[in-house]
């Protein structure tokens, strides 16, 4: 009998899908697995998890792709704070950057390198949902290598034609959080 859970979707309105990818990603990194995260539309370049992925020794990389943040040095060392001027997130929404597509070219190149175990595709959905990827193709790679490669997918508003192929869904609902208070991100926390 199969125990091996080969899709697992993360999405909802809610905070913690990408934690949760990144949860598991650890847990597979600690059973001795080579883990491969790869971040959709993400380029900050100042997350506690990059900081974290050096000390794997190999087993966990993370791969982003997208705008970085002119003060990311900065964020990242807790000298400034992200002034939420929205420049990264309108540059990575643009198709002509091709970030939604070099990250899904990434997938593709680490599932034929046979090098990675588990994947996470984290924020697929933004790309998908904002036409940056086709939906189609996505959907006919998941089937050729979800034998082949444990895949984590993240993100809000996940296609329901993804979360029907999946063996495994999980929905982060907000219920309470500081966000919704006007509490910003906290270093070593959040980020």
């Amino acid at each position: 009998m199969e125990t091996t859970h080969r899709l697992t979707i993360v999405t909802g309105n809610g905070k913690g899908k990408t934690t949760s990818g990144l949860g598991r990603a650890v847990m597979a990194a600690l059973s001795g697995e080579r883990v491969l995260v790869i971040q959709f539309l993400k380029g900050t370049g100042y997350t506690g998890e990059l900081k974290a992925a050096g000390h794997w020794n190999g087993r966990l990389a993370i791969r982003q792709f997208g705008s970085g943040c002119f003060q990311a040095a900065e964020i990242g060392s807790g000298t400034a704070e992200c002034s939420r001027c929205g420049t990264c997130f309108r540059e990575n929404r643009r198709p002509e950057n091709r970030f939604a597509l070099q990250a899904f070219e990434c997938a593709r190149e680490a599932v034929e390198s046979a090098q990675w175990e588990l994947l996470v595709l984290d924020e697929i959905s933004h790309a998908l949902n904002r036409g940056l990827l086709e939906l189609p193709a996505v959907i006919r790679w998941t089937r050729e290598v979800a034998g082949r490669v444990g895949l984590v997918m993240t993100g809000r508003n996940m296609p329901p034609e993804l979360m029907e192929m999946a063996d495994w869904v999980t929905e982060c609902r907000a219920v309470k959080h500081p966000a919704a208070r006007g509490i910003l991100g906290r270093r070593g926390i959040e980020y």
